[in-house]
């Protein structure tokens, strides 16, 4: 077993890392590129991918401190060390759930400058900073150097609050116009976010900001590639391996499959890791669910709540335009560019003939993540007392209790409010029971099936097959007769297990699974 090294969990600051001897993935050959050229740029990525890092990499890169760079890509090529003055906006930090806590955050943020270099007496946020950028200049002989990590955490807060979400963005608006007006005074400008929505309205003054979101030339400056797991991480694969009793090569095949897959732009070939998996992977040992552990942004549920798009066809290939995946408006209906912003989905291929994406679920992390977090949404249950343990049903599977199973799914139909909408009402009962035969799928063998002339789920147990048939307004004998008649159990037939038949049938008049046949062979 290697040592343990020093992983940064949690840690999200530059200079810790290196002073802590820190395991430091070499991104700095990225600030040096962008460094170079005196332009505004802007980069979106899902939460928790390092954004806040690269933001404080950047920090300590125009601060000059040359001391936390010894030894990195960036080191080799740098040659003169400047101290530029640094106004670091961390929108992570600070209470927006009403317009006056925003103001005294932002507030705060302005004061702490304004104590290094003067006030002018300006009375808004736009004047003061903005005389800050001047006395800044004035003061070092240097342009000033403007960083923004998460700009749009104070609208996605508000987001269920159309009042509150316009006031914000006025004022964010003329905040950031500043940043235009008072170019002369700016060596430097990056801005971070979740999401790319609205941003013709907040940054329609900074227009010429260079959105390097979907850039392949920086697809990598955040995350972890293939090739850096491979070189960096050896005593923790190693180590893993050797914990879990598999061998190196089984590890980074597991590794792969549970936090792997995501792409930010047309090259497909550049896989990248969630980083805060991954560490938090080789911390424990263990191949966990971390991304999902810290829970799914609010402003994410609320959409997909309010949403009519149907989940189930993320199973299988989506195909875009890249103005899908580029532009986001808060009123919209259609969640798949919120889902790529935030990381749920992303891009799997790439169609230069027609300029279009083909999207879907990174890694099975992410797969099983989001549909626990749709159960309760699609049972009509927000509470977190009313959590459903899908564990509940593989157990009853598991002993061969299909009809308590049944019973099971009843029990919840039974207790979700009814819901005006009839349609989305029995829509929400299909997608229910589907998503519990996917989370199955983390435990036990389970395929839920989509094309035609085969079965709904088939679920794969020690010593059963099952499988299932459902009906909407039919009868559960008309879902055994088409399992019959299209002879599905004959891809199981020289399996050796019992094979057992259930056909279900949903009644839209009684909101609930009317009745059911199980049926051995």
């Amino acid at each position: 077993m290697n040592e343990k090294r020093n992983l940064p969990i949690g840690i999200q600051t530059f200079e810790k890392i290196r002073e802590n001897n820190c395991v430091y993935i070499d991104k700095t050959r990225f600030v040096w590129e962008l460094a170079k050229y005196k332009c505004p740029y802007f980069l979106s990525r899902p939460r928790r991918f390092g954004k806040s890092l690269f933001l404080s990499t950047l920090k300590s890169y125009f601060e000059g401190r040359k001391d936390l760079f010894e030894g990195l890509a960036i080191s080799k090529a740098e040659t003169e060390w400047k101290k530029y003055p640094v106004f670091y906006f961390d929108f992570n930090v600070g209470d927006f759930t009403d317009e006056e806590k925003f103001c005294n955050s932002l507030d705060r943020k302005l004061i702490d400058y304004e104590e290094i270099y003067g006030n002018r007496g300006s009375k808004t946020f736009a004047d003061r900073f903005s005389d800050l950028l001047k006395i800044a200049h004035e003061n070092t002989g240097l342009q000033a150097v403007v960083l923004v990590d998460e700009y749009d955490k104070p609208l996605l807060n508000a987001i269920d609050d159309e009042k509150l979400v316009d006031a914000f963005r006025k004022k964010l608006k003329s905040f950031y116009g500043v940043l235009k007006g008072e170019d002369a005074h700016i060596r430097f400008v990056f801005i971070t976010g979740v999401t790319r929505f609205d941003k013709v309205s907040i940054f329609s003054d900074l227009n010429n900001l260079n959105d390097i979101s979907m850039s392949s030339e920086f697809s990598a400056i955040c995350g972890i590639s293939q090739e850096e797991l491979e070189s960096d991480f050896v005593p923790e694969i190693e180590n893993m391996a050797e914990k879990n009793e598999i061998s190196k090569e089984e590890c980074l095949q597991i590794l792969k499959k549970n936090y792997d897959g995501y792409h930010f732009s047309e090259d497909v070939k550049t896989d990248i890791y969630n980083p805060f998996s991954l560490m938090n992977a080789f911390f424990n040992n263990s191949f966990g669910s971390y991304w999902f552990s810290t829970g799914t942004p609010t402003f994410l549920t609320l959409m997909m709540r309010n949403s009519d798009f149907d989940f189930k066809t993320l199973e299988n290939d989506i195909e875009v335009g890249s103005r899908t995946l580029e532009n986001y408006r808060l009123t919209a209906t259609d969640p798949l560019p919120m889902l790529y912003q935030t990381g749920y989905i992303t891009i799997k291929e790439y169609d230069k003939t027609f300029r279009s994406f083909i999207l879907g679920l990174p890694n099975d992390e992410v797969r099983y993540g989001l549909y626990d977090n749709l159960i309760p949404l699609y049972a009509g249950y927000t509470e977190k007392t009313n959590k459903i343990e899908v564990m509940n049903f593989i157990r009853e599977i598991q002993k061969g209790k299909v009809d308590d199973f049944m019973k099971r799914i009843n029990n919840i139909f039974a207790s979700a409010p009814k819901q005006a909408n009839q349609k989305q009402y029995e829509l929400n009962c299909q997608a229910f029971v589907w998503l519990i035969f996917k989370l199955m799928g983390e435990f036990v063998i389970c395929e839920v099936q989509n094309g035609e002339g085969r079965s709904d789920a088939v679920v794969w147990e020690k010593e059963i097959i099952y499988i299932f048939e459902f009906k909407m307004d039919g009868t559960a004998q008309e879902a055994i007769d088409q399992i019959n008649s299209k002879d599905y159990p004959i891809s199981y037939k020289n399996d050796g297990r019992k094979i057992v038949k259930v056909g279900v049938n949903y009644s839209s008049e009684k909101k609930q699974l009317s009745e059911w046949i199980i049926q051995e062979d």
